[in-house]
């Protein structure tokens, strides 16, 4: 038997999330039965979207959110005791998990090897951020080369993998990021042009926007939602398209005023669509063969900002939720 630490939803969010919407327990777990295994987490992941999806979960839920692990016993072939497996487990040090239950497009599988790169990728760029980039701008937006993408949120895990693709298809990318170290992070990526949308402030990012996409705006992944998106949409051109993530600007604090969007959509022809990256569940290793691939020719670069210690994931989580992430957030057990 297993004695697990395990972060519990305490009390529902109001604003940022706080001390209080957290409560750490322990449990005992038994053997693994007929087709079971017993997982220890090595690497968790925090991420934007468990700050709107809490909403619906009551208090006294475990935390959501996805795990690098190790088997540690297992009574299922497919997870044999040493391997390392990717599952959505929540904020647990331990889990015993019958992959056959749970949602089909949220099952747990065996991490492919990732060559001399690290394990906690496959909560990154060899994960579910990873394919949210690769699915989300490819499929959505479908670049063309030459074009101008803007990535709102680039300095996140999603962003600065969707600019690299961006830059891998021939297009010019602008991105919007929190900071000046993290628009020279950007740059060094290969961005074309970034804006420290903080240090512009509201009223200046307009003409900050129009002055580094000239051309206009063919294709925007939205991550973050609010004024910085009604200003991009604003500089699109004809027919331009737009892939939303994500609306991080809202989840925290009230929903932003923007003018109502209908005529540019109109007298532009504009296409938005939003998403949830498990729509391409059936295609997963497609898109983590496809970045690591581009990772081994030097086309894709990823940074980690590594948290250690169980007992530190609510601290990771709103420093993740404030910007204190450049790349992928991850806590180390």
């Amino acid at each position: 038997m297993v004695v697990a630490k395990k972060w519990i939803y305490a009390k529902p969010f109001e604003g940022l999330p706080k001390d209080e919407n957290f409560r750490l327990e322990e449990e005992t777990l038994p053997e693994p039965g007929e087709n079971e295994f017993l997982a220890e987490a090595e690497f968790l992941s925090v991420d934007p979207y468990m700050r709107p999806y809490m909403a619906s979960y009551p208090a006294g839920s475990v935390m959501i959110g996805g795990q690098v692990a190790k088997v540690l016993a297992s009574r299922n072939a497919q997870f044999p005791v040493g391997a390392y497996v990717f599952g959505n487990f929540g904020w647990r040090t331990h889990t015993l998990v019958n992959p056959e239950k749970g949602a089909a497009d949220s099952k747990p599988y065996v991490l492919p090897p990732f060559g001399t790169h690290p394990r906690s990728l496959g909560l990154g760029v060899l994960g579910m951020p990873g394919n949210t980039a690769y699915f989300g701008f490819l499929e959505l937006c479908q670049p063309k080369e030459g074009e101008t993408v803007v990535v709102s949120g680039a300095a996140g895990a999603v962003g600065s993998v969707v600019g690299q693709i961006a830059k891998i298809k021939g297009c010019r990318v602008v991105g919007i990021a929190g900071s000046d170290d993290k628009c020279a992070w950007l740059r060094q990526l290969g961005f074309d042009a970034t804006i420290n949308y903080r240090a512009v402030g509201q009223d200046g990012f307009g003409a900050a926007l129009k002055e580094a996409v000239p051309k206009g705006v063919d294709c925007y992944f939205d991550n973050v939602g609010g004024y910085i998106s009604e200003a991009v949409l604003g500089q699109m051109n004809l027919y331009g398209r737009i892939s939303v993530c994500g609306t991080i600007s809202n989840y925290n604090e009230e929903r932003a005023k923007v003018a109502d969007p209908q005529r540019e959509f109109v007298f532009k022809q504009l296409r938005q669509e939003g998403f949830i990256v498990t729509r391409w569940a059936k295609r997963w290793m497609e898109g983590i063969v496809q970045n690591l691939r581009w990772i081994q020719e030097g086309k894709l670069s990823y940074q980690e900002t590594v948290t250690e210690g169980f007992g530190e994931m609510p601290k990771a989580f709103v420093s993740m939720l404030t910007g204190g992430n450049t790349g992928k957030a991850i806590v180390k057990v």
